[in-house]
């Protein structure tokens, strides 16, 4: 009589555990929402890798240009910057604009320059990573970049040497 009992609830457990797993999978399985996605795009940006449709994989280490991206309703501007010491950045003055676009699911960049037009599709657009595709297939992945203020960092430092050597 007792095992039967267990085998009840090990059956139980069994069924509860299953419907759990299946949970699990739909949920992993889900569609970006691209209205959250395009919430998301907005800031600097710093490229990390580049996959080519053969499968090889650049990385980039250290990048002297991050993108900065600012969206404004259904549409953006995607422009080139570089990151100074004290924490600002310069701009190379070009700056490309794009469409938003939600289709089939996805959220879709249209670009449009006076010498080309293209779209980039977005994969994934989180707080502090980001993944598109563009027309050749080569996914690109950007990390959200973290600016570096060099008074911030010596500050302190210079400081704490003063008051080592009694000059504050």
């Amino acid at each position: 009589m007792a095992c039967k009992g267990a085998n009840k609830i090990i059956k139980q457990m069994n069924y509860k555990l299953t419907i759990l797993i299946i949970a699990l999978f739909f949920a992993s399985c889900e569609k970006p929402n691209p209205e959250t996605q395009k919430q998301n795009l907005s800031g600097y940006w710093e490229i990390k890798t580049v996959k080519m449709p053969d499968g090889e994989k650049k990385d980039f280490n250290i990048n002297t240009v991050v993108d900065y991206i600012e969206i404004k309703g259904d549409s953006g501007t995607r422009t080139k910057v570089s990151p100074k010491f004290d924490g600002t950045y310069t701009s190379n003055g070009v700056s490309e604009n794009f469409t938003l676009k939600i289709e089939d699911d996805s959220l879709r960049m249209y670009y449009k320059t006076p010498f080309d037009e293209w779209k980039e599709t977005v994969i994934k657009a989180k707080d502090s990573s980001l993944t598109v595709i563009n027309r050749d297939n080569k996914i690109y992945t950007y990390s959200k970049f973290k600016k570096f203020d060099l008074g911030k960092l010596i500050k302190p430092k210079i400081s704490c040497l003063f008051s080592s050597l009694n000059l504050t």
